[in-house]
């Protein structure tokens, strides 16, 4: 039997970032009760203030979208905050979830968890059967944590908290933040400033050889709110697309979808992370659930979306 979300209460953590945003637009096409709350008011940090705020507002669902994210540079730079920011908000989320009583969470993890020489695509299976990428390790570890800690709860006290994978997303809300981007957010920065400008060319760090999967954050969201439904099992679950394409390719679609004519130049000299990154999302298909948006109207979408939110975002 699916699980059925009709009325119930839904917190959903971290509703202003790009997965979280998503997720509180799918689940308005629902018939339920979306609960959010802003960081001013509740600092996710803070156990205090998570309890009192679960304690008063008594969620039946909790998906946890929120956490301390950014691009390679940003993961190199701030090694301390990844891990232990992390790991706080998800422990402060998880403790009130099992105070209250949750009937189901779900936890987000990332695909960046998976080690570095994972066969491709990667199964479910091949989580901590190797070593970690080491340009994002502390955020991946305390990835682990999260889905670990996941585990204990439901062995110890039954519990129904279970964790998806994503794939590297896009869309709307993303983060633009030059020194905390990812390669979509940084590329369409790039580009289209590098067009206003007249810029001769655009430099991305590099070689432009790996390959990556990039998902449009709406498809991630219903297959989210899908999983939340139809899925029973405990073990961890990938979500993405199924497809991939190198750097190289991808900065080239971008480039022609904002109308940049200038030049690519690669800096060699800057990581490039691992060679490839596919997930496997076979058990997800089986379920009966497959993306729908296609990466060159994806992005087009998310560049249209840019676009009208310019001055905001620069803000």
């Amino acid at each position: 039997m699916s699980l059925n979300i009709k009325k119930k209460r839904i917190f959903v953590a971290g509703h202003n970032g790009l997965a979280g945003s998503a997720i509180v637009r799918r689940l308005e096409k629902e018939d339920c009760k979306v609960i959010t709350v802003e960081k001013k008011i509740v600092n996710l940090l803070d156990r205090n203030q998570i309890n009192k705020f679960f304690q008063n507002q008594k969620p039946e669902i909790v998906i946890n979208a929120a956490g301390k994210v950014g691009g390679i540079a940003a993961n190199i730079n701030y090694p301390l905050d990844f891990i232990q920011d992390n790991i706080t908000i998800q422990d402060n989320i998880f403790r009130a979830s099992y105070d209250v009583k949750v009937k189901k969470l779900v936890f987000l993890g990332s695909s960046c968890i998976y080690p570095s020489n994972s066969k491709q695509p990667i199964k479910e299976g091949y989580l901590m059967k190797g070593n970690l990428e080491s340009s994002n390790e502390y955020y991946a570890l305390a990835k682990i944590v999260g889905i670990k800690t996941c585990e204990a709860y439901n062995k110890q006290f039954n519990c129904d908290f279970i964790t998806v994978m994503p794939t590297n997303l896009y869309g709307a809300n993303d983060n633009f933040n030059a020194e905390t981007s990812h390669v979509p957010a940084a590329l369409i920065d790039k580009f289209h400033n590098a067009k206003l400008h007249n810029h001769k060319s655009v430099v991305i760090w590099g070689d432009g050889k790996p390959y990556r999967e990039f998902m449009h954050v709406d498809d991630f969201a219903d297959a989210c709110i899908f999983i939340l439904k139809k899925y029973k099992k405990k073990s961890i679950i990938n979500i993405g697309t199924g497809e991939d394409i190198s750097i190289k390719d991808f900065a080239i679609l971008i480039m022609n979808t904002v109308g940049y004519n200038g030049k690519i130049v690669f800096d060699k000299n800057k990581p490039s992370g691992i060679k490839k990154k596919l997930l496997n999302i076979s058990k997800l298909k089986k379920m009966g659930w497959k993306p729908k948006i296609k990466l060159k109207n994806g992005i087009k979408n998310y560049y249209q979306w840019y676009l009208e939110n310019f001055n905001r975002l620069r803000k």
